[in-house]
């Protein structure tokens, strides 16, 4: 079920009312939980049920045995290690087994043999990365010693199936929302209205800003070798805003969707865009699958602590690895990389941490320095997005190539006119509230004080949102 649907309009509204009005007890809105979040995700394939019902099984049972094992540390290594290894065969299969079977088949075919009979075609379950992630890392801290397992049954099925975060993330950790779920929860009227306005923004994000520019991304995409270097760059950073208003549009509604719940869901994105570095990019871009990677790979591999050859593959290994995570694509990868090689410099110089506040903080404007190093960073960072975008990475060496020819400087807008409006409008909201968990979220500062302003931009934003929306246009990390 997409957010941005009807049969979700209607979805909502009820799941809401039968929660708090109906299930009014702990043990008993926990399953309505599950039951709700089973109905979202089957609305797709039920077919696919199964699986997550699979995953969710092994976790529990994983967590239960390695806290029995209490003690004797090498069974709880092994039961464990098992937990991951299966969960990863499952990710595996239907994520990457079409992948390697067509690399194969292509080495293959390049020394004379035929080996169509290799490829295969296997359904992507949507959102098993997310979901899998969510579940390793409860086992992996149980183990740890971080969090107690659960024997509570119903309540883990609705930890891993929670809906609004289930398909596309955030990917949660069972030391914040396990709790939350254990515990019983009540109805916060202001954490409510705070969660409406983050969905407000989210679906602007999505459905003006996202699905507008997806229009003039595909168009260029779809041409590229006919078009301008100009146009080429603008197709680039419209993706860029595509991916950001499609991705961070979805948590910023599921985020917003678990406060009506009594649920609080962790920030995924903190304004990337406003980085001076590529190191503070990754700090505030996707933070849910940043952290989890940094915490249940990178460090288990020795992080930083250890020699200059080690910590620079140790970083080539993780961001090859969120590649990876993205799809099976060898562009994917080559992304992950060439992220690796803008941000190793950094780390080797020790500044990979030297943006840790807010831009222009307790300023209204960026200083010059600092409005250069976001605009470097954005093209960097744009330059990454178009092979990410690219279909192969002989399309994406040929799309920057071509960008950077003498028809760069032919500055004519062809596409994406009208939409350009929709970024600036979207980038002055979130610079404004560049300290806040998300752009609406209004304490009663500065400009926002005036509720006369505060309305004019919701009233603005519904009106936008219903003029320039796209129906039924999915979301990107959907096939991730």
């Amino acid at each position: 079920m997409l957010f941005n649907s009807l049969e979700f309009l209607i979805f909502l509204p009820i799941v809401f009312i039968l929660y708090w009005f109906v299930f009014r007890q702990l043990k008993l809105q926990n399953l309505f939980i599950v039951i709700a979040s089973y109905v979202f995700y089957g609305w797709w394939d039920k077919e696919f049920l199964i699986l997550i019902a699979i995953t969710t099984l092994l976790s529990f049972s994983s967590g239960i045995l390695i806290e029995k094992l209490n003690g004797k540390r090498g069974w709880k290594k092994c039961i464990s290690g098992a937990n991951i290894v299966a969960n990863l065969l499952i990710l595996g299969y239907f994520k990457y087994c079409n992948f390697f079977g067509e690399s194969f088949a292509q080495l293959l075919n390049y020394f004379g043999f035929n080996a169509d009979w290799v490829t295969l075609e296997i359904i992507l379950p949507v959102g098993i990365s997310f979901y899998t992630f969510q579940a390793l890392s409860y086992s992996i801290d149980v183990y740890r010693g971080k969090i107690k397992a659960t024997t509570d049954i119903v309540s883990f099925f609705a930890y891993i199936s929670f809906f609004p975060q289930l398909v596309a993330g955030p990917i949660e950790r069972a030391t914040n929302l396990l709790p939350q779920i254990l515990n019983k929860r009540c109805f916060d009227y202001g954490g409510a209205v705070d969660g409406c306005r983050q969905m407000l923004w989210g679906f602007f994000k999505k459905m003006v800003i996202a699905d507008n520019c997806a229009i003039a991304v595909d168009t260029i995409w779809n041409n590229y070798s006919n078009e301008s270097g100009f146009t080429l760059l603008m197709g680039g950073i419209f993706f860029a805003f595509q991916i950001y208003g499609d991705f961070s549009g979805y948590s910023d509604i599921a985020i917003g969707t678990a406060k009506l719940f009594g649920i609080n869901l962790k920030q995924n994105f903190n304004f990337p865009y406003f980085s001076r570095d590529i190191a503070e990019f990754w700090r505030k871009w996707h933070i849910s699958l940043t952290s989890w990677v940094k915490d249940y790979l990178y460090i288990p591999l020795g992080g930083s602590r250890c020699s200059t050859k080690r910590v620079i593959l140790n970083t080539i290994i993780i961001f090859a690895v969120s590649g990876l995570w993205h799809g099976a694509n060898w562009t994917f990868i080559v992304w992950g990389i060439y992220n690796a090689l803008l941000f190793i410099p950094l780390l080797l110089a020790n500044k990979n941490r030297k943006y840790l506040n807010s831009v222009a903080e307790n300023r209204f404007l960026p200083s010059l320095k600092e409005f250069l190093q976001i605009v470097t960073t954005f093209i960097l960072v744009t330059l990454g997005w178009i092979i990410f975008r690219s279909e192969s990475i002989n399309e994406a060496f040929l799309f920057i190539g071509n960008i950077f020819s003498p028809t760069l400087f032919n500055i004519e807008m062809q596409y994406g006119k009208s939409v350009t409006i929709g970024i600036m409008f979207m980038l002055i909201v979130e610079w404004l509230n560049r300290n806040k968990l998300h752009a609406l979220q209004f304490n009663g500062e500065g400009v926002f004080r005036y509720r006369v302003i505060r309305w004019f931009v919701y009233y603005g934003i519904i009106v936008a949102t219903i003029l320039f929306m796209s129906i039924n246009q999915t979301f990107i990390y959907f096939q991730f």
